[in-house]
């Protein structure tokens, strides 16, 4: 998924973080007010819980963003949508790191439940609560909105924070693929129990998330399965990623961008042997980060005289 998917506009920056607002938001924004009309006795109300669960929201997003961050990854983008939000963040390729960047997102509703119960406490000393039974029914929502969603982010469902923390935890143990593959073979399980809880309730919104979680299950799948057979193939053991450290597997896993043939990058000294083309960035294949072969090179000084070669390891 990108956060430049279709229908999503710019919102707002901070910290070099750049908020995307899907349309549909809106759409269900109105919705959802116009059908809690009569819950408050003024409509402002209704407004301000369905923009307070957005700023919960926002700010658990903001969590694994910054989070990410602190472990050197990358996170510039946001994109709230009706179901929610979503964080793009790029940690680096390390458990620890992306053990961090997830749990920091349900930390945050951790912190607030606190906080508003403070606030609850600050209300009632003033005497406000007594004087508006609307505000009361709007801090009681919030707090069981923000704990419903800590509850439900930390079900151990991939790709739900649960999931991913759980994936996060068993990578520690059997690696980064198996971790993946675990995780997302129990995703699929609960996405069964989402489905069925579904049906039961006749909810079109968790029929909607149980479909979303199940995409993102079988893609999750699909790069375990895929990382697995990276693990297989021959290494070029003078070569380690300047990012990851992990040593480039052998094998045509590059794409000449001049003539469109795949070939062994660190084989051929980074030139397309079809159109003798220099690549001049080569794309590790574990994290994702893009560096010139010089950078790949554990041994820069030496003379290449030739491909290098390439053995299993």
């Amino acid at each position: 998924m990108s956060s430049s998917f279709s229908g999503s506009f710019r919102f707002f920056r901070v910290a070099g973080i750049q908020v995307y607002v899907h349309w549909s938001w809106f759409i269900i924004a109105w919705i959802e007010i116009s059908a809690r009309r009569a819950y408050y006795a003024s409509p402002v109300w209704n407004v301000a819980e369905y923009l307070a669960l957005f700023l919960i929201v926002l700010m658990h997003e903001f969590g694994h963003a910054l989070a990410c961050r602190q472990t050197g990854g990358q996170a510039n983008e946001i994109v709230l949508w009706p179901l929610g939000g979503v964080a793009f963040v790029r940690p680096p390729v390390r458990p620890g790191a992306e053990l961090w960047s997830i749990a920091a997102g349900p930390l945050v509703n951790v912190v607030l439940v606190p906080v508003l119960f403070g606030v609850v406490w600050l209300c009632r000393t003033q005497g406000w609560l007594a004087a508006e039974p609307d505000l009361r029914q709007f801090l009681s929502d919030l707090i069981k909105i923000n704990l419903v969603l800590l509850v439900f982010n930390l079900l151990p469902i991939y790709p739900l924070d649960g999931g991913q923390i759980l994936r996060s935890l068993l990578w520690f143990a059997v690696g980064r693929a198996r971790s993946l593959q675990i995780a997302s073979i129990i995703g699929f399980i609960g996405v069964a129990g989402f489905v069925a809880f579904a049906v039961w309730q006749q909810s079109i919104w968790m029929g909607i998330m149980a479909l979303f979680a199940g995409q993102r299950c079988l893609i999750g799948y699909r790069s375990a399965q895929g990382l697995l057979a990276l693990e297989k193939l021959p290494r070029h053991p003078g070569y380690a990623c300047p990012s990851c450290q992990q040593a480039p597997p052998g094998g045509p896993l590059w794409r000449c961008a001049a003539c469109g043939n795949a070939f062994d990058a660190f084989s051929t000294g980074s030139v397309c042997p079809h159109c003798q083309t220099t690549l001049p960035l080569i794309t590790c294949v574990h994290c994702g980060t893009e560096s010139p072969i010089a950078a790949w090179d554990r041994n820069p000084s030496r003379r290449r005289t030739g491909p290098s070669s390439v053995i299993d390891i």
